[in-house]
């Protein structure tokens, strides 16, 4: 005859609790894995460019590549991640410009901090200029807008003619290549080169105040 076990049910309670205790402490160890990866990920692409590997990401962020997959299947689906937030930044700098009263102003302004958040962040700076497929409906947005802005522009008389979109590229990246000891040298060098730019697009450049140069190289003894 079968003899049948019947579990007690303070037993029963107990085995649940620790069930459910380690399933939450994983689900917030996962949390963390994943909060931890995009950090060091952000860190790297906007120091190193987005050329920094996987197995680098895991190893910084003191996990296994295994657990980077395991939140981001590809490269691609991390870059998108990190990305996603700067990404819609350039576009809301854009469109903060061309509510500007003055299009020159307006225009000016969004040289301005596009290059100075470009410079900060060199995997913004590659995924904007670049023709990565994931980045092309953020990089198409921000492009409508700049056109309309450039058009505004030159409408005032403010802008001169023969500017083109690819103008602003090549700025951007020129900007780029902006190598200076701290974040704030690049950022202040980067608003100085943005200054020279705009006053080189203007439809009657004339001389105007730079901000103050950066030391990018050693003194000369």
């Amino acid at each position: 005859m079968r003899r049948t076990v019947t579990e007690h049910p303070a037993r029963l309670t107990k085995v649940r609790a620790v069930t459910a205790e380690v399933s939450q402490q994983q689900r917030s160890d996962a949390r963390d894995n994943r909060a931890r990866i995009l950090a060091v990920a952000r860190a790297a692409f906007a120091a190193e460019g987005l050329e920094v590997p996987i197995r680098e990401i895991a190893r910084r962020a003191q996990v296994g590549a295994a657990t980077v997959y395991r939140h981001f299947p590809t490269k691609e689906a991390l870059l998108s991640e990190v990305l996603a937030e700067p990404m819609a930044l350039c576009s809301a700098v854009v469109e903060q410009g061309l509510a500007e009263a003055d299009p020159w102003r307006g225009f000016c302004l969004v040289i301005e901090k596009l290059m100075e958040a470009h410079a900060l962040d060199r995997g913004l700076s590659s995924a904007f200029t670049s023709r990565l497929p994931y980045f092309k409906a953020d990089r198409d947005r921000t492009i409508r807008l700049l056109l309309d802005l450039i058009r505004r522009a030159k409408e005032a008389g403010s802008l001169r003619a023969d500017f083109v979109l690819e103008d602003f590229i090549m700025a951007m990246m020129a900007n780029e290549g902006i190598r200076a000891e701290s974040p704030e040298q690049r950022a202040a060098a980067s608003r100085r080169f943005a200054a020279l730019m705009t006053q080189s697009f203007h439809a009657a450049p004339a001389p105007a105040p730079l901000p103050p140069a950066v030391r990018l190289l050693p003194a000369v003894q």
